[in-house]
């Protein structure tokens, strides 16, 4: 255990898009003195312990990567590695037909890998189904308590002050919700075109041969095939602005610090 590892404790946890998450209290280490789980103090939602992998020093802050995000990055990763294999074994059987038989069998291997990351793929689209209801609610949410709020101003009930206060947090607030939004979608979209890239190379043999007879076909004008099969495009990305509500209220320095959290999930791709 190193000492940039014990300097953790006492540190502020914040997650990925600036929301206070806890306080470090204390990590928990393996016989051999790594550390297994970091003991974070999350006020009135208790004492949680969250596996290390899921952090990261910046400064002063400790900040905390969420667990579907690992999890995506892991499935993203492998599948990306297992597919450009695949390829490259097909380039490879093509110029080289007489290694056919050995080739065959290295393909299995990986045509298995994928199939094996197809069925965690789809915990990972549950939990960012999942993740994104939450979001949904907790929204919903922070905009009944901001309506409420300019109700309460309206009828004099709370000074200019307060209802300023409250304004300003909503806001914050609904923009982080808003960038995770974004997030959850992209990590979505780039699942999906993958899944279909993995689609195509695991396809039967005999399939893509009836494909391409039918391509075929097709092309010299002797076939009767009017309508060309063409795969589901993945969903576009889905840059949903922030709520009408907040969003006239944009300013400079929320444009700055956008750019700011946009170069930290540049680096956050750079680490997972």
């Amino acid at each position: 255990m190193t000492n940039e590892n014990v300097s953790i404790v006492g540190k502020p946890v914040k997650d990925m898009y600036g929301t206070t998450f806890g306080t470090v209290l204390g990590i928990l280490t393996h016989i051999d003195g790594s550390i297994q789980t970091v003991g974070v103090d999350c006020g009135s939602e208790g004492f949680k312990q969250i596996p290390y992998e899921q952090f990261v020093l910046q400064g002063d802050v400790v900040i905390y990567i969420p667990g579907w995000r690992i999890d995506a990055q892991k499935i993203l990763r492998e599948k990306r590695l297992t597919i450009k294999r695949m390829k490259a074994l097909t380039d490879i059987m093509s110029e080289h037909g007489e290694t056919k038989s050995d080739a065959d069998l290295i393909h299995d291997t990986y045509k298995t890998k994928l199939m094996e990351l197809d069925e965690s793929e789809s915990k990972v689209k549950d939990e960012l189904v999942s993740r994104l209801n939450e979001l949904d609610n907790q929204e919903k949410a922070v905009k009944v308590i901001l309506f409420d709020a300019k109700v309460q101003h309206r009828s004099d009930e709370i000074s200019d002050a307060a209802s300023e206060s409250i304004q300003m947090h909503c806001n914050n607030l609904l923009e982080r919700l808003s960038h995770e939004r974004v997030e959850v979608t992209n990590v979505q979209r780039r699942i999906e075109e993958m899944s279909i890239e993995s689609m195509e190379l695991t396809k039967p043999k005999e399939e893509m041969v009836q494909e391409s007879a039918m391509t075929y076909l097709d092309t010299t004008g002797n076939g009767m095939i009017n309508q060309e099969f063409v795969l589901p495009k993945p969903p576009a990305e889905n840059s949903e602005s922030a709520p009408q509500i907040y969003a006239e209220q944009q300013d400079n320095q929320d444009n700055s610090s956008k750019s700011d959290e946009n170069d930290w999930m540049s680096r956050m791709e750079q680490n997972y």
